[in-house]
């Protein structure tokens, strides 16, 4: 097997590449809105054509909801599994977009060359790396380095509804060795990273009911509670003079970083004022005594989303309302319990309420937080075939957000993920003018030609 000859293929294979990729950019696939039901079916069948060009068994396979795309290839080496999403986010506001969002464009930037349209960095880009890498291997070794199972979603930007009851339906046929997964991002243009630390999220809707109607606040205020006040007050306890959150139990299962992870984490040099002011702010606001970026990566957070209640239009209209509502999130590390977090917070909105006032509560379904073993040898295989491919060494990085199809893949699957990302922090995913730079595409899927063969111990 020769590692250079795929990676000689991948480079002249650049242009069809594009063309194959700019294809799928131009299906309209969005999944939030019903209207584009049909171009989601679309999207997975040309999906499904493209993978058995290159010898993959593929088939769609239909859910209650959009279809997910599954495929089969290879006989040898570990088996493998490449999940991704071909769905994309709605294109509001459409007059900030500069050309059709669905209407792929090369543009010249300061910075490189960059494709330009809704989908390109999320997730369709990123999941054509993995594609033309399979394309290469088999045009030049007739085969692939590894068994491969494919999954690709039509729903990750709408909730993933259907997801978990086809992971379950289908556990046997999809369960591999190791899933790979391409929804993250670099360190920055020449540092490649793996994600290894994603926050879990938990969420609850809370409202506070008073009078049994909008009240006068002039024949009213005063001796009428204001479920305004009292809500504003609770959430203000949330949190101490230090940013620490004070609900009872809430930091069980946080756990103090590694040293050899905090350390590879301070020499990135973040800079949290550069950071903070690109977006008007100077000063982290976090827990006290850790870094900015342990703050983003590797501590838990509580953080009200939204709040309204009363009139809210414009002029006055001087009411006390009867309800005050507001939406919380918790971002979750370690071994965080979700579920009892939500349990604490209800308990303690509703010890804090005074007489005349009840809570009501909704929430999404939550996510505990996800720590991948980083000691695994597949990590150490994968962070140094990265490395080959781009200026500066890889590395380990946490995640802010949240990614519940690695948590899934391990609690039905039973498998650990590894997360190899090629986006950058201005792809401006689900915003107007999305982007994937051009770079991070060829050497993306560069990148994978050289994890597979890693992986698969081919040299």
């Amino acid at each position: 097997m020769s590692l250079q000859a795929v990676l000689d293929r991948i480079d002249a294979e650049l242009p069809q590449s594009l063309d194959r990729l700019f294809h799928l950019l131009r299906i309209e696939s969005i999944s939030t809105d019903p209207a584009y039901a049909t171009p989601c079916v679309e999207a997975a069948d040309w999906l499904v054509n493209q993978l058995r060009t290159i010898g993959l068994d593929a088939s769609r396979r239909d859910t209650p909801g959009h279809p997910m795309v599954v495929a089969h290839g290879g006989d040898k080496g570990p088996h493998l599994l490449f999940y991704g999403h071909y769905d994309v986010q709605p294109v509001d506001p459409l007059e900030l977009w500069t050309a059709p969002p669905f209407e792929p464009a090369i543009r010249e930037t300061p910075n490189g060359k960059t494709i330009v349209a809704r989908g390109s960095s999320d997730d369709k880009g990123q999941l054509m790396t993995f594609v033309e890498a399979l394309r290469a291997w088999k045009t030049v070794e007739g085969d692939f380095p590894a068994r491969i199972t494919i999954l690709f979603e039509g729903e990750e930007e709408s909730g993933s509804p259907s997801l978990v009851p086809f992971l379950k339906e289908n556990a046997d046929e999809l369960r591999a060795d190791l899933a790979l997964v391409c929804d993250t991002g670099m360190w920055d243009q020449n540092t490649p990273a793996i994600s290894t630390m994603l926050r879990g999220l938990a969420s609850e809707e809370v409202t506070i009911h008073a009078a049994d109607r909008d009240l006068h606040s002039g024949m009213y205020g005063g001796p009428a509670i204001n479920p305004i006040r009292v809500l504003t007050r609770i959430l203000a306890g949330l949190h101490d003079d230090t940013g620490r959150i004070t609900l009872p139990g809430f930091y069980d299962g946080v756990h103090d970083l590694p040293p050899e992870i905090k350390a590879q984490w301070d020499g990135l040099n973040f800079d949290a004022s550069e950071f903070l002011g690109a977006v008007g702010l100077s000063t982290p606001a976090g827990e006290q005594g850790y870094s900015a970026l342990e703050q983003i990566w590797s501590r838990p957070t509580c953080e009200v989303n939204g709040i309204w209640g009363g009139y809210t239009g414009k002029g006055f209209k001087t009411v006390l309302p009867a309800e005050a509502h507001a939406k919380v999130s918790f971002r979750l590390v370690g071994d965080q319990d979700p579920n009892a977090i939500l349990e604490s917070f209800r308990n303690y909105i509703e010890s804090s309420l005074p007489p005349d006032c009840t809570a009501s509560f909704a929430r999404k379904e939550p996510s505990g937080a996800t720590m991948l073993p980083v000691d695994a040898p597949e990590f150490t295989k994968a962070r140094d075939a990265l490395t080959e491919e781009w200026p500066n060494p890889a590395v380990f990085a946490g995640c802010g957000g949240s990614i519940p199809i690695v948590g899934h893949f391990r609690e039905i699957l039973g498998m650990d993920s590894l997360l190899i990302g090629f986006g950058q922090d201005d792809d401006a995913i689900h915003s107007p003018n999305e982007k994937y730079d051009l770079r991070s595409f060829h050497k993306g899927t560069r990148s994978w030609a050289r994890v597979l063969s890693a992986l698969s111990d081919q040299n």
